[in-house]
């Protein structure tokens, strides 16, 4: 893997976080309003690599809006375990996701697929279960308690 600055996101990275999410057609709703808990990869020159956003909802995260400018140097694994190690050093307890097209990736990480209905009410009531994403999205668990 390339060397990357990982770094909570800016408001100024925005653009290029929106540009980066409507490339791989990953929902942009409600993300803007949880950017502090964004974690951004650039580049030595300052270019956006790749990006991963969570939710705090309680004491669950809600992981969202993983993407990588370049696919297969190991940026998204490298996000999604620096997300995780936020999650578990602030407290959270667990992590839902929702995803159309990457279930099986994120098993890898010791997500399980759970019922929409058994995510925690507050996480159902985000953007992204609220038709951000759609309702045959996979809901997956992982219970940060077992990590």
């Amino acid at each position: 893997m390339d060397d990357y600055i990982f770094r909570p996101a800016q408001l100024d990275d925005w653009p290029q976080i929106a540009a980066l999410l409507t490339r791989y057609e990953l929902p942009l709703d409600g993300a803007i309003d949880h950017l502090p808990w964004f974690l951004v990869a650039e580049t030595s020159d300052g270019t956006l690599a790749g990006v991963a956003g969570l939710e705090r909802y309680g004491n669950v995260g809600l992981l969202r809006s993983v993407a990588v400018a370049e696919q297969r140097h190991g940026l998204g694994r490298a996000l999604v375990e620096r997300i995780i190690a936020t999650a578990v050093d602030s407290g959270l307890t667990a992590i839902v996701l929702l995803t159309t097209t990457a279930a099986s990736y994120f098993t890898h990480f010791g997500f399980s697929s759970i019922q929409r209905d058994e995510a925690p009410a507050a996480v159902r009531a985000s953007a992204e279960f609220q038709g951000a994403c759609p309702d045959s999205a996979t809901v997956m668990w992982l219970d940060l308690k077992l990590t």
